[in-house]
């Protein structure tokens, strides 16, 4: 069993034990309900939310905030003498799937 849930504002297919790096999230709790499932497979049967399912739970445990590797930009002006490079380390949620259920 999968689905398709939205955590802040992209979209992830997660299945049960997954672990998975989200955009950095506010809360800190050991616990997190996800209420924005768009989509919920479990072989044969498929819902698909309108724009969410109400009748799916997405629970999932937060291991803890981690930086990713460093992504480098260049700003670049050609018969100028201008390069700049930029670079910045995005942050990452990790978070665990605990169970996915169809209520």
């Amino acid at each position: 069993m999968y689905a398709i849930v939205e955590i802040g504002g992209k979209q992830y297919k997660v299945e049960k034990d997954m672990t998975i790096n989200v955009s950095k999230l506010s809360n800190e709790g050991d616990e997190l309900k996800i209420e924005r499932v768009l989509l919920c497979a479990d072989g044969e049967n498929v819902l698909i939310g309108q724009p969410y399912l109400d009748n799916v739970k997405v629970t999932a445990q937060v291991l803890g905030n981690s930086k990713g590797k460093k992504v480098r930009g260049v700003k670049f002006k050609k018969r100028k003498n201008y390069t700049r490079t930029l670079g910045y380390r995005p942050e990452y949620t990790r978070l665990k799937i605990n169970e996915v259920l169809i209520v």
